[in-house]
Parts: structure tokens; sequence; C-alpha cells
């Protein structure tokens, strides 16, 4: 059974990929991509596989090491139910990444490809995008303009 679960992890959070992805200038995927609860189906199975190995799941987060992580992702369970963590904050993740990328303007001939690589890998797809966002505000800056830590401009 959790071998099933595993496998239908991702495909409860593929629709919200593929809608970014191929549809991204669809009026409804920003709505879709706005909301948090798209999320709710693939943490509804986080529970299913956690519930049965919540005590080892408590003793990795409350007090981790390599070994005890270890011990939780021997488990069917425990792998199952890290896998539908990773599913669930990728997927808040490359909404985000969604959202932002169009705020800057960025082509979804761009985006598309950067979020496929945040679906594979999403600590490189954040970095690239950061890269991105950060090489666009600093074009966009004024001159002479002085600007707060958090990038906005300062109160004049």
């Amino acid at each position: 059974m959790t071998g099933a679960l595993f496998e239908i992890t991702f495909m409860a959070a593929a629709p919200f990929w593929l809608l970014m992805i191929f549809a991204p200038n669809w009026r409804p995927t920003a709505r879709v991509a706005s909301s948090p609860l798209t999320v709710l189906p693939v943490l509804t199975l986080w529970a299913v596989m956690a519930a049965p190995v919540f005590p080892e799941l408590w003793a990795a987060v409350s007090s981790p090491d390599i070994d005890t992580f270890r011990d939780l992702t021997s488990l069917a369970n425990g792998a199952g139910a890290v896998w539908a963590q990773i599913i669930a904050w990728d997927l808040l993740l490359g909404q985000w990444m969604f959202l932002e990328s169009r705020r800057l303007g960025m082509s979804p001939l761009v985006t598309g490809p950067l979020l496929v690589l945040t679906i594979l890998l999403s600590p490189i797809g954040l970095v690239v995008l950061l890269v991105v966002r950060a090489a666009r505000r600093t074009r966009s800056r004024p001159a002479g303009r002085a600007y707060e830590k958090v990038g906005g401009p300062a109160d004049s």
C-alpha cells in the first residue's frame, strides 16, 4: 500500500505543475498558483504515510541526527512521508517561482524549463530564479536612489 501511495504522491501534484508549465497565460492558472490549498492532496497522503511511523518521525525531527533520519527513511512509510513532504514543499516553491516569474515579466519559455528543473532539483531551480531576480532588480534600479536591505526603495 505504501508503494502505491508513494507513486500517487507526485501524481497529486502533477496537475498543478502542468498548468504552470503548459498553460502559464491561462487566467485560472494564476489563481490556482496563488492558492496554498494545492498541497492539501499531497499533505493528506503525507498524513496517511506518517501516521504509522509518527514516533520515528517525531524522533527524527525533534532531535535530528543522521542515524535517526536514516532509521526513519529505512521504513517504507517513513520514506513515503519524507517524499510527500518534499513534493508538497516543492509545489509551494514552484507556485511562488511561477508567480514571481510573472511579476518579473519572464517569458514562459524560460519559466517552463525552470519549473521542470525545480521539479527535479528544486535547490538548483530556486538558485537560478534568485539569480535572475537579482539581475532584473539590479537593472531596474534608478541611478542615484538609495535602497533598503530588503531591496525596495527607501522612504524619502
